[in-house]
């Protein structure tokens, strides 16, 4: 009962700080003229990803490895395959070009190369000194891009945000507070769940943990498709999953005495399935550069899927095998067989050339 307290309780906590933190800088970027997309993919994305920077650090530094790599890995699956497909499920989502030419690739890249560091069974502090690296070149060409656009497009200054600075750095104060007592909340009732039940770190990391610390990218990504930011909420997501591998997994190596070990489970399962994930947004993005219902609906459920098999394999269920089974001998490939034929059509649609559409 306490645990369940707990967990509560730092699940409250990191949805409050995460939402003080999100308006504060929010407002604050509005003032640099900053697009919504970029906006998405940087400062909320990087403001939704904070509940899982607190909780992977603090769970590294006490020892808690496969609470730290699978709270990032199970994120970044949840965010495409959970979030992506309830929001798409609401609306169609827009998806920027930018997207399709640079985010979504550096996201692929990423993930590519987390999954080769982790082949030696630890994310060694070099490595993450190096992914924090590429964080920090990644959001400062984002921000000179997006402030290069920007002006380009309306040819001035950005109005002013709203309210004072000195209120929206307050915002984000208290909301850092917030999530690294949530997170050590979290992170406390997650070890204990998992030992009194007998269930792995790893798989309270990949479900609990990483659904709970998603909590704020499912709020911010579904109200902003909602009110018609569509482009905020699909950016928040891609932005969100690059954050959580190079700077979340960075910091949290680079401050681990030894770094994060890798699971050899995580090496054979989990870390393939995120980079899976991370290629399957390239094909879906470039169909007409729009995410539809049905392809929402398709994340959404190999998300089910997901969990499905993680539960089975933890309580050692004799369904397993034919679950898995089914899945890779009938599902994935007519999976794959789907997107590579409307991938094809949406490509020869787009190359071939019109006419008659100028007399108009």
């Amino acid at each position: 009962m306490q645990e369940t307290l707990l967990l509560l309780g730092g699940l409250v906590l990191l949805l409050v700080g995460a939402e003080a933190l999100i308006r504060g800088a929010s407002r604050l970027a509005l003032a640099v003229g900053l697009s919504p997309l970029v906006i998405g993919l940087t400062v909320v994305a990087f403001g939704t990803s904070t509940p899982e920077l607190a909780i992977t650090v603090d769970a590294a530094v006490r020892g808690a490895p496969d609470i730290a790599l699978g709270n990032v890995v199970g994120s970044n699956i949840a965010n495409v395959l959970l979030i992506l497909g309830l929001t798409a499920m609401i609306a169609p989502l827009i998806v920027n070009r930018q997207l399709i030419r640079v985010d979504v690739p550096v996201m692929i890249a990423v993930s590519l190369g987390v999954c080769a560091m982790a082949l030696d069974g630890v994310i060694a502090r070099w490595e993450g000194t190096l992914l924090i690296a590429c964080a920090v070149v990644y959001t400062v060409a984002l921000v000179r891009i997006g402030r290069r656009r920007t002006k380009g497009a309306i040819g001035g200054e950005a109005p002013p945000p709203p309210g004072t600075w000195w209120v929206n750095l307050l915002f984000m104060a208290a909301g850092l507070a917030l999530l690294v007592l949530g997170a050590q909340l979290l992170v406390q009732a997650a070890v204990s769940i998992a030992t009194g039940l007998g269930v792995g770190e790893l798989v309270i990391g990949l479900t609990v943990v990483a659904v709970g610390t998603s909590l704020p990218e499912i709020a911010t990504s579904m109200l902003a498709a909602i009110r018609g930011e569509r482009e905020m909420a699909v950016g928040n997501i891609v932005g969100s999953n690059i954050f959580n591998l190079l700077l979340v997994l960075g910091i949290s190596a680079g401050v681990a005495p030894d770094g994060v070990p890798v699971s050899d489970a995580a090496i054979r399962f989990d870390l393939p399935v995120m980079a899976a994930v991370a290629f399957a947004c390239l094909p879906i993005f470039f169909t007409g550069h729009c995410i539809a219902r049905w392809e929402g609906t398709l994340f959404f459920g190999f998300y089910l899927a997901y969990m499905a098999y993680l539960l089975l394999q933890a309580a050692h269920h004799d369904a397993l095998p034919t679950f898995s089974m089914a899945m890779f001998a009938f599902v994935l490939p007519l999976t794959f067989i789907t997107l590579a034929v409307v991938t094809l059509r949406a490509y020869r649609l787009q190359s071939r050339p019109s006419f008659g559409n100028d007399a108009s």
